[in-house]
């Protein structure tokens, strides 16, 4: 009973995880301002990584774990340059 129970919360986080991914998407392509855009793509990589991880529960694999290692690691550094550019226009000093 509940191994059923898990298997079904981790179907529904899923799901709402990937509304959640096409709101960010949606947010990130159409925002008004280049700080919205930015807020969407910090959403749409951290509801990838909270996908993954899911996706790691569900099959009882280490690789899911290992991607979204990765994705959380260049998805704050794609923030982080992203709020530099856009407070001084420049990246690297």
């Amino acid at each position: 009973m509940s191994v059923l129970i898990i298997f079904w919360a981790v179907v529904g986080a899923q799901v709402l995880l990937a509304c959640a991914m096409v709101i960010g998407a949606y947010r990130m392509l159409f925002g008004p301002k280049a700080q919205d855009r930015v807020l969407g793509l910090d959403n749409l990589y951290l509801n990838a990584t909270m996908l993954l991880l899911t996706f790691g529960i569900r099959y009882s694999s280490t690789h899911y774990f290992e991607a979204a290692l990765v994705i959380a690691m260049l998805g704050f550094v794609a923030t982080a340059a992203l709020a530099k550019v856009l407070m001084r226009g420049e990246v690297i000093e």
